[in-house]
């Protein structure tokens, strides 16, 4: 009789979606991985902030694409996503100038865009701090280092 495999578990969820998150389609993601990486100015756990039109389902899309990039950085063991919206206006897409505005804060305080981000490393601000406060992006931030 041949050996038997072992069987090996995660304790944690793969992916985690909220009631929060499916109700809403257009959506500001950021992931966050279990270590910091160093950046120019301080380190942070940030390594991408996204957008999606698509809702719930893109979100976790995405994290299937950006883990192969993402997880084959030296001590990344583990990447949550988390959700980020606001209240919409009329004539804007507030969910891109919040991208917008999370990104630039993000350059703007650790010196780049995190490392799993392309665009926005020669973007500038706009007029994303007039329908968002700077310490309220700095305080999201915060919240995911």
């Amino acid at each position: 009789m041949a050996k038997r495999l072992f069987i090996k578990r995660d304790l944690e969820p793969a992916i985690t979606i909220t009631r929060r998150s499916l109700g809403k389609r257009k959506l500001v993601y950021i992931a966050r991985a279990n270590c910091q990486f160093r950046y120019p100015f301080r380190r942070s756990a940030v390594v991408y902030i996204g957008t999606t039109t698509a809702g719930a389902s893109r979100v976790a899309a995405s994290a299937a694409s950006k883990a192969k990039s993402l997880l084959t950085h030296h001590g990344v063991k583990q990447l949550d996503f988390y959700v980020v919206t606001c209240k919409p206006r009329r004539n804007v897409q507030t969910w891109r100038k919040l991208e917008s505005a999370l990104l630039l804060t993000f350059k703007h305080w650790y010196g780049d865009v995190p490392i799993g981000n392309i665009a926005g490393k020669r973007r500038s601000f706009r007029d994303e701090l007039e329908y968002f406060s700077e310490s309220r992006l700095r305080a999201i931030l915060n919240r995911y280092e």
